[in-house]
């Protein structure tokens, strides 16, 4: 029984639950400021689930490619594919039934085109981004790609179209990644090294440049996340409170970059946490 117990709990970390949180969060804001009626249970239910899924399944499919470097690194070394205690064809399996089935309630329960971009987050997540993070820096910015799908799935899902505001929610999420995943790869610099992934601190390791990048694509969020009101999406209020927020995490990234010290990248990690879902509350309580 505790065996069993401890292979079920293999297969949920394989998924990321945790994690993918983030993902549904993401895709339920892009399905309220896309009109979706919330109300409509049945379909917010399978547009969460279909999600979920996908996401699972390419977390899943990430872990199977990448067990060999997460052996290697302290952080990653205890998952169930870098220890060993998961065959790499039952986990493949795994990640395709997810996959699948997530895919396939989009395309019954909500609409084919949210299960396009579902498919194009999974493709573009396990079979580009992953395979490239042992090659060059530059994956952390195409991982953003993919990564900032979900509040496009969400659109999707409510409008069956893709306007104007799907992609200015893209943009926000896919600029809001970059100082939050440089945070990380600072914080975890020696075990990206020691794995031999050309991470931007692995490769240039005085941290000007992951300072000043973590300031740029931060200083480039705030008109994008101003661009709602300035469209016609949200009210005046959403743009005086997402200026202020903004700020607050700029002046995170500004004090990174200066100190360039593990507790400054931290900061700015654990304010990435807080910023995103606090901005999609108030774009959705401002929606016009």
């Amino acid at each position: 029984m505790a065996g069993t117990r401890s292979r079920t709990a293999d297969y949920v970390t394989l998924a990321k639950p945790r994690l993918n949180m983030l993902v549904v969060g993401s895709t339920l804001a892009g399905y309220a400021m896309g009109g979706g009626e919330m109300g409509d249970g049945p379909r917010v239910l399978s547009m969460v689930a279909g999600t979920a899924l996908v996401a699972g399944g390419a977390s899943a499919f990430n872990q199977v490619i990448e067990r060999r470097t997460d052996a290697l690194m302290r952080r990653t070394r205890l998952r169930p594919m870098a220890d060993g205690r998961l065959a790499s064809a039952d986990a493949i399996v795994y990640a395709s039934a997810m996959s699948l089935a997530g895919i396939a309630l989009l395309t019954v329960a909500v609409n084919p085109l949210s299960a396009w971009v579902a498919l194009a987050t999974l493709v573009s997540y396990a079979a580009i981004y992953t395979p490239l993070k042992l090659k060059t820096s530059f994956a952390t910015v195409i991982g953003a790609v993919p990564g900032a799908l979900p509040p496009v799935i969400g659109w999707a899902a409510a409008t069956n179209g893709l306007s104007q505001g799907a992609w200015i929610l893209f943009g926000i999420l896919f600029l809001w990644q970059l100082p939050h995943f440089l945070a990380i790869a600072w914080m975890y610099r020696e075990d990206y090294a020691r794995a031999g992934f050309p991470m931007l601190p692995v490769i240039e390791p005085d941290g000007r440049s992951t300072g000043r990048q973590s300031v740029l694509y931060t200083a480039a969020l705030l008109p994008l996340s101003l661009a709602p009101t300035l469209v016609g999406m949200t009210s005046a209020a959403y743009f005086v409170a997402a200026l202020l927020l903004t700020l607050g995490f700029l002046a995170l990234t500004l004090r990174f970059a200066k100190s360039r010290s593990v507790p400054d990248a931290r900061r700015v990690f654990f304010g990435s946490i807080i910023y995103l879902p606090v901005l999609w509350v108030l774009m959705i309580a401002g929606r016009t």
